[in-house]
């Protein structure tokens, strides 16, 4: 069995590399972060004996992949929120891709239709509001984030950041423009601060009293909790599953594509099909706290911990469609700047 490698190369290199240099290996393109994929990255070869050699990167590998076209070395491009998945779609730089056992592991609504991405985890935009300051129960829906009794309260990082698009594009096609107009305007007159940082920062400025509601994906509540220097942040916070009352809270993906001329077909097709089996799922619901999108599958009981209020069980909108979702980003970035969010 071969021992794994783990590669950060710059693109300019490993773009001129022959196909044939990457024998018995798979090459990935990687929007996701390296401490959260190698876990799987790691189970993957030792259960096939196939290196991983990957490229990290916080933005450009999808329009490289465009770039380098036949002569792209990327087997898989990974990144996160579903615009992204549309977008490798559009550009025409992914391959369908069809197998029972992919089709087994994926419910058709966390995959395109025609095989061209596919989900591997879901995360859902939650809210973190202050233990001492907001009272349990006095917001509970994302429109309550445009309710003016909560002026000067909200914390959020850039609205155009991928988080915040999806989830105003979530708004969009479920409530409608009007209604998503409205909602933003009343969001940024809400808002504590100009938008900045990530998500764990938003959390942070709750702790410190800069705010008392933050918009930020529940994953990171674990990040913190296991971080000495981020534990207390986590401690000031409850949080909260929007409309559980109702169509319940909104989710986005983690996925992946194979690339449309992937000189290794064959293995990324099988790295798909484990990132996408019992025991990668599993990977993403123990150590990177992210809900499976394999069915046979459960979340952890540490995250099922986190909503008991709901007696564990989380209601999912899964009336809306990723691929609308999707398709209504770009709308819903000109909304976000039209509301003079995007400072």
């Amino acid at each position: 069995m071969k021992i794994m490698k783990k590669i950060l190369l710059p693109l300019t290199l490993l773009s001129i590399l022959t196909p044939s240099a990457f024998a018995g290996e798979v090459n990935v393109y990687s929007y996701r972060q390296e401490f959260l994929t190698k876990p799987l990255f790691d189970a993957f070869t030792k259960e096939t004996g196939h290196n991983v050699n990957v490229v990290f990167a916080k933005k450009g590998l999808i329009e490289r992949v465009k770039t380098e076209g036949k002569n792209s070395p990327a087997d898989v491009i990974m990144t996160v929120d579903i615009s992204n998945l549309n977008k490798i779609t559009n550009l025409g730089i992914a391959q369908s891709v069809s197998t029972k056992n992919i089709n087994e592991n994926i419910p058709a609504s966390m995959r395109d239709v025609d095989g061209t991405w596919f989900g591997l985890s879901q995360r859902s935009r939650v809210l973190y509001t202050s233990k001492d300051r907001v009272a349990v129960g006095s917001i509970k829906t994302y429109a309550d984030l445009a309710d003016p009794k909560w002026n000067g309260k909200i914390c959020m990082r850039s609205a155009t950041h991928k988080y915040n698009v999806g989830l105003t594009a979530y708004m969009l096609t479920r409530h409608g423009e009007s209604f998503t107009k409205n909602w933003l305007k009343g969001l940024e007159a809400n808002l504590a601060r100009d938008p900045k940082g990530n998500d764990r920062a938003q959390v942070k400025a709750v702790f410190e009293g800069i705010c008392d509601i933050a918009i930020a994906n529940d994953y990171y509540y674990g990040k913190m909790l296991a971080n000495k220097d981020q534990k207390a942040w986590a401690d000031s916070v409850n949080i909260v599953w929007p409309d559980q009352a109702g169509n319940g809270v909104h989710v986005n993906l983690a996925g992946i594509a194979v690339a449309k001329y992937a000189p290794n077909k064959d293995i990324a097709v099988a790295l798909v099909e484990f990132l996408s089996s019992k025991k990668a799922q599993e990977i993403y619901a123990s150590v990177n706290n992210e809900r499976p999108v394999n069915d046979s599958v459960s979340v952890s009981d540490k995250v099922k911990s986190w909503h008991k209020d709901l007696d564990g069980k989380l209601k999912i909108d899964g009336k809306v469609s990723l691929s609308d979702i999707a398709k209504n980003s770009k709308n819903a970035i000109l909304l976000i700047n039209e509301a003079g969010l995007n400072k």
